[in-house]
């Protein structure tokens, strides 16, 4: 049996630098898939589908709300060819009923123990519309190392540099942010993966640059110095969403290896410069994601804010627009407050106004959207600071002693290009 595997293309954010990381769904997808059954994997942002290529099933892994239309089209021609199609993944949960009108199975929730039963049903014929594992979560001790072999390794680099692979360490999220849908997907309880598995998992990626895609590493004070402390030897290199702002595990972090973080800025106060600064006192980099369009922004107070970033010398800014996904609780609340203007998903994408704002147009809005990027980056490019930000990676592993194997890795990977 043949699955073809796809990750289908969406619209990239204005201004930003384009760039393509190794997707991580799909690879943890395919780690659920019995190894008997034949992988071939398409991810459209970096190469062209092959329709003509033959396959027994389409599997479909979606993860953003403006991915999903362009998934639905592609479905349809398989589809239209008498292929049948399953979908997964975070934007297939988040849209489930549009998304049944374009597949013949919906799968819904995460996949590890229990896609033995999909492939069991499709050979025999009995395949589901609907198979419903929504907040019926595996044993975390079911969740092992990705399947990175199915990716065309050499096709993620950006001008020469393989770009940072993806690995998680935990699932679901204790917190409730008004703009993140996590809750609804992954559950409001913390749960870590053993930390023997995810450092044998390190282990074996060929890559010293790596991305922790946990929704917050800062959920458990002791989970997370134990897993610092395991990074310590390993000698990886490595990004991650907000880690605890306590001495102890900074300080664990810096040593463990953490290259830069992303930090979430939503106002101007000492509590966001003192947190930055610890950081950076530390040599750990930091993007700011910078959220626009709050209630409380006006054109001002988004200047004055753009102006407080370069006060504290980010190393990078990701600035989008507030976006009101499905299931999330900023969504509800402005469909009570009927401000939400449209629901052409593909332009969900975080860079485009969807909403009413409380304290501007919508046209104003986008335009201090495009302020935002245009003025923080006016003295220099993102390009050059995404550039400073690897030079400052490349310091920390001369000092470990471990450039020279990722110069070398780095190497044999344009070489294959050639």
């Amino acid at each position: 049996m043949k699955i073809k595997l796809i990750y289908p293309k969406w619209p990239k954010l204005k201004r930003q630098t384009e760039f393509h990381l190794p997707p991580h769904g799909p690879v943890c997808f395919a780690a659920a898939i019995p190894d008997n059954v034949e992988i071939s994997f398409y991810d459209e942002n970096i190469q062209d589908i092959d329709f003509n290529e033959e396959a027994d099933l389409v599997a479909i892994s979606t993860m953003l709300t403006c991915q999903i239309p362009r998934a639905w089209e592609i479905a349809d021609q398989y589809r239209s060819k008498g292929i049948p199609v399953i979908f997964g993944g975070i934007a297939a949960m988040l849209h489930y009923e549009e998304t049944l009108q374009h597949a013949d199975s919906v799968f819904l929730g995460e996949a590890e123990g229990r896609f033995d039963t999909v492939i069991n049903d499709f050979k025999s014929k009995k395949l589901k519309k609907i198979y419903n594992y929504f907040h019926d979560f595996p044993d975390m001790r079911l969740v092992g190392p990705a399947r990175r072999n199915i990716l065309k390794r050499d096709l993620y680099n950006y001008r020469g540099v393989q770009m940072v692979d993806l690995v998680h360490a935990s699932r679901g999220c204790r917190f409730n942010c008004f703009p993140c849908c996590t809750p609804f997907l992954g559950g409001r309880k913390f749960r870590p993966r053993d930390i023997d598995s995810v450092v044998r998992e390190l282990e074996s990626i060929d890559n010293n640059r790596l991305f922790f895609v946990d929704n917050s590493m800062a959920q458990d004070n002791e989970w997370e110095k134990k897993l610092f402390k395991a990074l310590i030897p390993l000698k990886k290199k490595w990004i991650s969403h907000p880690i605890k702002d306590d001495d102890e595990i900074l300080d664990l972090a810096a040593k463990a290896g953490c290259w830069y973080v992303y930090q979430a800025v939503f106002d101007t106060s000492d509590y966001i410069r003192r947190r930055i600064q610890r950081l950076k006192e530390r040599g750990i980099g930091v993007e700011g994601t910078i959220i626009l369009g709050m209630d409380n922004h006006d054109e001002d107070y988004i200047k004055r804010l753009v102006d407080f970033l370069l006060e504290v010398k980010l190393d990078l800014a990701e600035f989008t627009i507030l976006t009101p996904f499905p299931h999330t609780p900023i969504r509800a609340t402005l469909e009570n407050e009927k401000r939400i203007l449209h629901n052409d998903w593909i332009r969900y994408t975080g860079g485009e106004v969807v909403f009413q704002p409380a304290k501007m147009s919508p046209d104003k809005l986008q335009e201090m959207y495009y302020y935002a990027w245009d003025t923080f980056y006016s003295d220099c490019s993102q390009e050059i600071k995404m550039a400073k930000l690897f030079l400052k990676v490349i310091e920390k592993e001369k000092a470990d002693g471990t450039y020279e194997g990722t110069r070398l890795r780095r190497e044999r990977w344009n070489s294959r290009k050639k």
